[in-house]
């Protein structure tokens, strides 16, 4: 019995952190992708300085410094270069922030 219960819960926790983490892939086709000229234009056109730009769980993602010279990790939707997420990092913090394009816009 003891041994069933942990199992039912390990599967639950599981579930759980599977679909946390599934909120932040995309799930668009390529055919419908911006080429990666344009996620290196709309970089230096916010004044960012890119290091890498990689795919990562179906997103955009660009690593380098931000204006203000933070190091700067962005995920971006790869058909639209909407600003998904920024986490910016420093020698002490890592700060993520998830809502920068709907908080802009309030």
């Amino acid at each position: 019995m003891k041994k069933s219960l942990v199992i039912i819960s390990f599967a639950a926790v599981t579930a759980l952190t599977g679909a946390a983490r599934a909120e932040d892939d995309c799930y668009v086709p390529m055919a419908d992708w911006q080429p990666r000229a344009a996620v290196a234009q709309l970089a230096e056109s916010k004044g960012w300085t890119v290091r890498r730009i990689k795919i990562d769980d179906g997103c955009y993602e660009i690593k380098g410094q931000d204006a203000d010279g933070r190091r700067i990790e962005v995920k971006l939707d790869p058909a639209t270069l909407d600003v998904l997420e920024i986490e910016y990092e420093d020698e002490e913090h890592r700060y993520r922030d998830r809502d920068h394009d709907r908080r802009k816009d309030e």
